[in-house]
C-alpha cells in the first residue's frame, strides 16, 4: 500500500466544528447479548464539504449515517451539528435512499410539494409552488411534474428524491447509496448532475457508496471503514474509521481528465488494497 492513504482526524479551522462525531460507539441488543457495530468513531466534517463513506457491506456505514440523520442514537459518544447534539431527525438534515422512497399515488410535483409543505407551512401557496418548480427544474424534471413514479425511470425517480431533499434547503444532505441500483450510464449522468447541484447549493454532503470510482470522482475526502474483528468482551465485531483519504483532484471535476491522470489509478489501487486487507465479517448482522 502506498503513502497515498493517510490516517488523520482533520485539524479544526474554526472555533466550533460544523459536524462532529466524537468517540462514537454503537451497539445493538440481541437475544445473545450486546452486538457492537461501531466503536471509537471520530470525524469532523466542514461546512460545504463532500465526504464519501466507503467500506464492506455490514461494516456499519448506514448505522453511522442514521446517527447523523437522528434516526438512532449512539450508545456512547456524541454527534453534533454546529455544536448542538443531534437527538432526532430534522429538516436541517435530509436523506436520499437507494430505494427512492417516493409515494406512488402522488405525482412528481406532489411528492416534492408534500416535503415543502411539511417544512414551510407558513409560506404562501405561490412561494411553495415556486420552490417545487425551481427544484424540479434544477434536476431537469420540470416537464415530468405531473407524471407518477411508476411512469418514470429509476434515474428520474432518484432525481425526484434529490429535488425533494434539496427543496427543504437542508444544511446536510445524506445519501445512502443513491445510485447503487442504476445502470452505469445513468449512474454517471446522475453523478455529474449531483456535482452540479452541490456546486450550486454547497450544502454539506455525506454519502455512502461501494463504488470507489464514484467516490474518487465526487468527494473531497473518503472515509474508509475498517472492521475491527471480534472483541474478546462482546458477541460481535465492531468497526471503526481506518483511513481518511483526501482527494487531490481540483474542482470542477472533469471525468476524462481525472481518468487520464496516473495519480487517479495509484490512489484507486491504494484504496482497494486497503479495503481488500480488511475483509467484511460474514456474521455481521447490521450495516
Amino acid at each position: 500500500m502506498t503513502a497515498l492513504l493517510t490516517t488523520s482526524t482533520p485539524v479544526a479551522t474554526a472555533a466550533e466544528p460544523y459536524l462532529t462525531l466524537e468517540n462514537v460507539s454503537k451497539t445493538y441488543p440481541t437475544p445473545k447479548g450486546e452486538y457492537p457495530v461501531l466503536r471509537d468513531i471520530n470525524l469532523r466534517v466542514d461546512a460545504g464539504e463532500f465526504v464519501c463513506i466507503v467500506g464492506h457491506s455490514g461494516c456499519g456505514k448506514t448505522t453511522l449515517l442514521n446517527m447523523v440523520s437522528g434516526f438512532t442514537q449512539p450508545t456512547s459518544g456524541s454527534v453534533k451539528l454546529k455544536g448542538q447534539p443531534i437527538t432526532a431527525p430534522g429538516p436541517d438534515r435530509m436523506v436520499v435512499f437507494q430505494g427512492y422512497a417516493l409515494l406512488p399515488w402522488l405525482t412528481v410535483y406532489e411528492n416534492v410539494y408534500l416535503a415543502v409543505q411539511s417544512v414551510f407551512p407558513q409560506k404562501s401557496q405561490s412561494e411553495k409552488h415556486q420552490i417545487v418548480e425551481e427544484h424540479l427544474n434544477l434536476v431537469g424534471l420540470g416537464e415530468a411534474a405531473q407524471k407518477y413514479p411508476p411512469q418514470i425511470s429509476g434515474g428520474m425517480k432518484q432525481r425526484v428524491a434529490i429535488a425533494r431533499a434539496l427543496a427543504i434547503r437542508p444544511e446536510v444532505l445524506i445519501l445512502d447509496e443513491p445510485f447503487g441500483a442504476l445502470d452505469a450510464i445513468t449512474k454517471e449522468e446522475l453523478q455529474e448532475e449531483l456535482l452540479r447541484i452541490w456546486d450550486e447549493h454547497r450544502c454539506t454532503v455525506l454519502m455512502i457508496t461501494h463504488d470507489i470510482d464514484e467516490a474518487l470522482f465526487l468527494a473531497d475526502r473518503l472515509v474508509l471503514i475498517a472492521p475491527a474483528g471480534r472483541s474478546p468482551l462482546t458477541n460481535g465485531p465492531a468497526a471503526t474509521i481506518g483511513q481518511i483519504v483526501t482527494i487531490p483532484f481540483p474542482r470542477p471535476r472533469d471525468r476524462e481528465r481525472i481518468l487520464e491522470d496516473p495519480q487517479y489509478y495509484r490512489l484507486r489501487n491504494s484504496v482497494l488494497s486497503y479495503l481488500y486487507g480488511h475483509e467484511a465479517n460474514p456474521e455481521a448482522a447490521y450495516r
